[in-house]
């Protein structure tokens, strides 16, 4: 297929043992589905699965990361941030910049949901099903500090990895969560802005991708998921503030789990309204003969399929809660609560915080402090009484308050531009010391830094900051975070 390939050059290379045994019920079904069609949806399993790379807007631009990145990419052409590589001979997780936080590693189709819902800086935003935070680490860029995002997964071991890949990309305005979303709806009725629902599925359309998706399909397929899916979508519609939007994908094929879902939101809250999704060549329209009803609205969903698309197989249904007069009543109000943010009065910094934040440009707000024994958290503004549920973070940890002095967090440092803090040891990625450091050595930095420098520093790559360090003597004590270090 030619235009799969056009412009990648040798980039991408056959996997050997690629092909599969389908089982037949799924093979009958995707033959009804694509018809004419289906045999080069068969083919594509033959070919090699697809590797992307998202950039980090909140740290860096995509121009400038063109301009720095150590191996060769290719634009994703539907996604203006992402970008294919070669992920046969090359290793993004192991380049310093990964550590920085300045690029997360993403199917290509995987991050068509949140780049088409339309986040502005200021929003309340929700992911219900957000590990192992591909899409979140989206949504939190987008909102550039303003605002909140609540990242919510039901696993609290998933919910781990989540944390750290958001704290990695340097969102601090933010809460995760590890509850089934009905818990949440007491505490966030009608609360947000934007919702986004990755919903656990059947998974048909990583089959090329993950082999072990057969296997899971067969022991739980689309009925199972269709009902877990229906419960998810209403609890986040009761969520939702009116005028407010609704992104619902998948990665598989199946019409429960697709426009079935969407037909029963619809059925549940009539006053949900389908929208039209950003086009792109090769996106297939939703299918409305598999709904009950047939409504022709169901064409505005979106099937990205892999024989069509240099990706994986994809869903997704883009809805708002009420009409456009909703929609701008919602924005009237987010507006009247950015010019004009509740503030509680005569709260102030503690002493041994508010003297490492001298050299920290940041205007902190007290009020906006919860201090939990030695824990130090910057919470989100306008947040409601969420005392109850369970919790791996409320806002940013800006780090722990000891006898005597503050110890700043891992989170705190990749929260900070290097512009943003006085005292910086900058180290270039070819240095052999970049990867010392992120190994936890000491380093000797007499060549980086004043002879009498002494203190927390800030450590970067090529000015992108990475973590702490503690400098007596021309030496760095490595105060990288032992969990995230280099193996």
């Amino acid at each position: 297929d030619v235009e799969r390939s056009r412009g990648l050059g040798d980039v991408y290379k056959r996997q050997g043992g690629n092909s599969m045994k389908l089982p037949e019920i799924f093979e009958e079904k995707m033959k009804e589905l694509l018809k004419d069609e289906f045999p080069a949806y068969i083919a594509c399993y033959e070919e090699p699965r697809y590797y992307g790379l998202r950039v980090n807007t909140g740290k860096i631009s995509v121009e400038e990361f063109k301009k720095i990145c150590p191996f060769e990419i290719h634009p994703i052409p539907w996604i203006e941030n992402g970008f294919y590589y070669d992920g046969e001979t090359v290793v993004p997780s192991k380049h310093p910049y990964y550590f920085a936080g300045l690029y997360y590693l993403q199917e290509p189709s995987a991050m068509t949901p949140a780049n088409r819902l339309p986040i502005e800086p200021g929003d309340k935003v929700l992911d219900v099903c957000a590990a192992p935070g591909g899409k979140a680490t989206e949504l939190g860029a987008k909102l550039q500090g303003e605002g909140v995002l609540i990242a919510n997964d039901i696993s609290n071991s998933r919910a781990k990895g989540l944390l750290k890949n958001i704290e990695v990309f340097g969102i601090g305005n933010v809460l995760v969560l590890s509850e089934e979303p009905g818990k949440l709806e007491g505490y966030f009725e009608e609360y947000f802005d934007k919702i986004l629902i990755d919903a656990p599925c059947s998974g048909e359309g990583m089959f090329r991708k993950d082999k072990k998706m057969v296997k899971a399909w067969e022991e739980h397929g689309p009925e199972f998921f269709a009902n877990i899916q229906k419960s998810i979508i209403t609890q986040a519609a009761r969520m939702l503030k009116p005028g407010g939007l609704m992104l619902y994908s998948t990665c598989t094929f199946d019409g429960r789990e697709n426009e079935g879902s969407i037909e029963y939101l619809k059925n549940a809250y009539p006053e949900f309204e389908i929208l039209e999704i950003a086009p792109y060549e090769g996106f297939e329209k939703g299918i409305p003969e598999l709904t009950k009803s047939k409504d022709k609205a169901y064409e505005k969903t979106v099937r990205i399929f892999p024989h069509k698309m240099k990706g994986e197989g994809h869903y997704l249904a883009l809805l708002r809660k009420g009409d456009e007069q909703a929609e701008a009543a919602r924005i009237a109000e987010k507006t009247a609560s950015l010019k004009s943010p509740a503030r509680k009065k005569g709260k102030k910094l503690p002493e041994d915080l508010e003297l490492f934040f001298q050299d920290i440009s940041w205007e902190m707000d007290a009020s906006r402090l919860d201090i939990h024994g030695e824990r130090v958290y910057y919470m989100p503004e306008n947040l409601p009484d969420v005392k109850g549920i369970r919790f791996l973070r409320t806002g940013l940890l800006l780090g722990e308050l000891k006898k005597n002095r503050f110890e700043p967090s891992q989170a705190l440092a990749m929260c900070l531009k290097k512009e943003e803090y006085k005292k910086i040891i900058d180290i270039s990625s070819e240095d052999d010391r970049i990867n010392r450091y992120l190994k936890g050595e000491t380093l000797e930095v007499d060549d980086l830094a004043d002879k009498k420098a002494k203190g927390w520093y800030l450590v970067c790559v090529d000015g992108y900051p990475l973590g702490w360090g503690k400098i007596a003597g021309g030496t760095l004590k490595n105060k990288y975070l032992p969990g995230w270090r280099l193996c």
